[in-house]
């Protein structure tokens, strides 16, 4: 029982994903279409009579080929309406610059674009299968004539994978497919409605990431204006962005006015001390005035999803436009075929009154075989042999058509129609030619409508820790033994926000720690001797001696490793400290220890510029093989 239960689950588990797979999220590459787009544009199609339809009406018919409620599909109507290329709107379809919804679907109104009329359809093209109920018939895919998948971009989320194709421009998209029909390279990259700036450095065809900015413009010294927004994002997002940002303390403003309408204008003031300048890097660097998106593109391809690049996906569409031109042409060219044949015919049954022949014939059956008889001495004249359809055809002719016949008219139209036919298969021998032809027809009168909405350049990572980097000043009372930034006196040094704090203890252990407000780094005796920024680059000269032979040792090093809050050596264990400098170029005098009955002290002189400077746990360099009393500083 168990193990039927569990292939029952994956049989239906399978069944599931491949349905959401193929006939929910993911879009076929042909036509750039999910199947509820399809349906809607095809029930659209169905309903056309050039007036404007609620899209309610519309939603209700689109359910007898899709089996949903009515609310997906509005939204998806919504949704494909707001792309701005197959259907023109009429009410309030919402706004794309701030979020705002659309209005109930009884109040709106839709139909096909022109765009959409003459590159999305043709019923000589279209392959069709039955609805779910079987009750209509609905198009597998839709004859595009124009790469849709990348103009509208789309995104989608199925079983086991996902597809985030971004949108790209109409003019460009078919500029490249000329390019592609005539053997160049292409470069092709994403453009959004909602404009910015873009730097698609790591685009890879389809394959990488571009990152967006918001354009941001200075009105005044205390304002700053955001005209554009980045694709994904909206007035409302971006508001709740910065204010996060300011409640996190990232950046200082007073007030924030959205003024969007059909244009974004998201106005900023600044408090008092701050300026507009300063606050540019800091919106892009937390804020959605600027974000990330990761193109992955997955789509459908012969009824199985597959993952392409853009260059892929404009070959199959430019590959798939030649074939879409070439059967229109080819049956262009049978119906100018069919037209010539069926006048001649005309022309030759009343030319030669082949209708006199059966005036006084009673059986149809004899009607039909004398006229077959009449026409068989003309059949060199015709491209085929004429059916019983034709015949019928002739037999139908109106006497008074027949009285009023013009040899020369139909002689005229003949000529005119062979001579469509030559331009046709003129055509249909350089197929590639046609079709770069009708893509730049498209691009002269719809081109206009398209431009370009964002720009391109390369921005460059937003430092944050420049951004965020202050000086401060870091107090040390040497009595109280406190230290941090709230403690008082006359010693103090500035260093960032940033830095570590590096102490030096007189027992020749060191630590590094943060930067606090007020710390007690005096313990059980220790002192401190030395306090300042751990900035892995200062270069500490200390003097430390034996305390059994007195004799001194200098050394020089660099603290630039370190765990924080952990206690380190400096020098050997037992030693005593005798002098700690952090400046360059110092000399000590060191004086040694009177011998019995001599009253001088004799000193000898230390520079440290002759001891290397080593790691922190390397030995002391021996200073003089005299026992020393004191280390004196000759030059601070």
């Amino acid at each position: 029982m168990s193990k039927d239960v569990k292939y029952l689950m994956k049989d239906h588990y399978l069944k599931y994903a491949s349905y959401v797979i193929l006939d929910r999220a993911i879009p076929d590459v042909y036509d750039g279409l999910k199947p509820v787009q399809r349906r809607i544009l095809h029930t659209l199609m169905q309903m056309h009579d050039g007036k404007l339809h609620k899209v309610a009406n519309v939603a209700g018919q689109t359910m007898a080929f899709h089996p949903h409620g009515d609310a997906p599909i509005t939204e998806a109507l919504v949704n494909l309406s707001n792309k701005g290329y197959l259907l023109d709107q009429q009410g309030n379809f919402g706004n794309i610059f701030t979020g705002d919804p659309a209005a109930a679907a009884r109040y709106i109104e839709t139909r096909l674009s022109v765009l959409a009329k003459e590159t999305m359809f043709n019923p000589d093209l279209t392959l069709t299968m039955p609805s779910y109920d079987s009750r209509n018939q609905e198009p597998v895919c839709l004859p595009a004539k124009i790469p849709l998948l990348l103009m509208q971009g789309t995104d989608g989320i199925a079983v086991g994978m996902a597809t985030h194709i971004l949108p790209h421009n109409f003019t460009e998209l078919l500029e490249a497919e000329i390019k592609l029909l005539e053997g160049e390279e292409v470069i092709v990259l994403p453009d959004f409605l909602t404009g910015g700036t873009m730097d698609a450095s790591d685009y890879r065809k389809g394959k990488g990431k571009v990152k967006l900015r918001a354009k941001i413009e200075i009105k005044d010294p205390k304002t700053v204006v955001i005209t554009e927004i980045c694709h994904g994002t909206t007035t409302e997002s971006l508001i709740r962005s910065i204010d996060e940002a300011a409640k996190r303390g990232k950046i200082k403003i007073e007030a924030i006015n959205d003024y969007t309408s059909d244009k974004v204008e998201v106005e900023i003031k600044m408090p008092r001390g701050h300026y507009a300048a300063e606050l540019i890097d800091t919106l892009y660097a937390y804020t959605e005035c600027e974000v990330s998106l990761t193109s992955q593109i997955i789509v459908i391809k012969d009824n199985m999803p597959c993952e392409m690049d853009i260059h892929e996906i404009l070959r199959l569409n430019v590959d798939k436009l030649q074939e879409y031109l070439q059967k229109e042409l080819e049956i262009q060219k049978a119906r100018l075929l069919e037209k010539i044949f069926d006048k001649t015919l005309e022309q030759i049954f009343i030319e030669n009154r082949l209708y006199k022949n059966i005036e006084n014939i009673a059986s149809y059956e004899k009607i039909h075989e004398a006229i077959e008889g009449g026409l068989e001495p003309f059949y060199d004249k015709l491209s085929r042999v004429p059916s019983y359809d034709d015949r019928e055809k002739l037999l139908n002719i109106p006497i008074r058509r027949i009285s009023r016949f013009d040899l020369d008219k139909n002689q005229e139209e003949i000529a005119a129609t062979q001579s469509q036919l030559l331009g046709i298969e003129k055509d249909l021998k350089n197929i590639k030619k046609f079709a770069i032809t009708y893509l730049r027809g498209l691009l002269n009168k719809y081109g206009k409508n398209f431009p370009r909405r964002t720009q391109f350049q390369t921005i460059q990572q937003v430092d944050m820790r420049a951004i965020e980097t202050r000086t401060i000043k870091v107090g040390f009372d040497p009595a109280s033994g406190f230290v941090g930034t709230k403690v008082g006196g006359d010693n103090f040094f500035e260093c960032t926000n940033f830095d570590k704090l590096l102490l030096f203890f007189k027992d020749g252990t060191y630590t590094v720690m943060n930067i606090p407000e007020k710390h007690y780094v005096h313990h059980e005796g220790n002192k401190v001797a030395y306090v300042g920024p751990a900035d892995k680059k200062t270069v500490i000269s200390v003097v430390y001696k034996d305390p059994k032979t007195h004799f001194c040792y200098a050394k020089r090093f660099i603290v630039d490793k370190f765990i924080l809050e952990k206690n380190y050596s400096y020098i050997e264990n037992g030693m005593e400290l005798m002098f700690l400098t952090t400046q360059p170029n110092i000399s000590v005098e060191l004086q040694s220890m009177p011998k019995v009955g001599h009253k001088v002290n004799k000193s000898s002189t230390f520079d440290f510029s002759t001891a290397l400077v080593k790691g922190v746990a390397a030995k002391g360099k021996i200073m003089s093989k005299k026992e020393v009393k004191k280390v004196v500083s000759l030059k601070k």
